[in-house]
């Protein structure tokens, strides 16, 4: 399960950014999967609300 999650992450942090394919396991843990956020479906899209001063909003 460890190596498999390993990989995941790894290959989420290639197909985001060339900083994140590069970057440390606790980097991509805070930037890609820690995302303070709240998802909300409406009209069968799904929608993703991000707070107003997350630091990686715009990226």
């Amino acid at each position: 399960m460890w190596a498999m999650t390993y990989n995941l992450l790894r290959a989420a942090g290639a197909l985001t950014s060339v900083f994140h394919a590069r970057a440390t396991t606790a980097t991509l843990r805070a930037h890609l999967v820690h995302v303070p956020a709240r998802i909300a479906r409406s009209a069968r899209r799904i929608t993703l609300h991000l707070p107003r001063d997350w630091p990686w909003r715009q990226a």
